[in-house]
C-alpha cells in the first residue's frame, strides 16, 4: 500500500491524530477513575479544586478547564450529590456561585494521587520527551484557543 497524498485522507488529518490519541488516553483514565467513582470531567474539576485549595467561581473553573457552564453545571451538581463539593453563593456577590471541597473531596485527593503515576507508566515516552510533548500540546491549544 502506498502512502496517500490526498489532503482529505484520515492519515493526513491532524484533528484525527489528536482525537485518536486523546480518546485512547481518556479511556485509560476511565479504568483508574472508575475506582474513585469519578468520570473524566469530574476528575478535571476535582484537579482544579485540589490545585487551588480554595473555593472557586463557576466561571473561573470553566475558564481553567475550557468548559462552558452548560457542561460544567451538571458535573458540579453530581459532585455535590456525592458529597465531594459544596456550591454556595458568594457573600460579596450573590449572583456568583462558589465551589469548594468538602472533607470527603479533600480526602479523595490521597487516592487520586496514584492516578497520574499509573497513567505515566503506560505512556510511550518519558522524561524530556514527555515534557516536550506537553509543551507542544500546550502550544497547539493556545494557538487554537486564540481563535475563540
Amino acid at each position: 500500500m502506498t502512502a496517500s497524498t490526498s489532503p482529505l485522507d484520515l492519515d493526513n488529518q491532524l484533528c484525527f491524530a489528536l482525537y485518536r490519541a486523546s480518546h485512547a488516553v481518556v479511556r485509560a483514565y476511565k479504568s483508574e477513575l472508575d475506582q474513585l467513582g469519578l468520570t473524566y470531567p469530574q476528575y478535571l474539576v476535582m484537579l482544579a479544586l485540589w490545585q487551588e485549595s480554595k473555593p472557586q467561581g463557576v466561571g473561573q473553573l470553566g475558564d481553567l478547564l475550557g468548559l462552558d457552564s452548560g457542561t460544567l453545571t451538571p458535573v458540579l451538581r453530581r459532585l455535590e450529590q456525592r458529597g465531594l463539593v459544596v456550591r454556595r453563593r458568594d457573600e460579596h456577590d450573590e449572583r456568583r456561585r462558589l465551589i469548594g471541597l468538602t472533607d470527603a473531596g479533600r480526602d479523595l485527593r490521597a487516592l487520586a494521587e496514584k492516578v497520574p503515576e499509573k497513567i505515566a507508566a503506560r505512556f510511550p515516552m518519558q522524561g524530556k520527551d514527555y515534557h516536550q510533548l506537553m509543551a507542544q500540546l500546550g502550544d497547539i491549544a493556545q494557538a487554537f484557543d486564540s481563535d475563540r
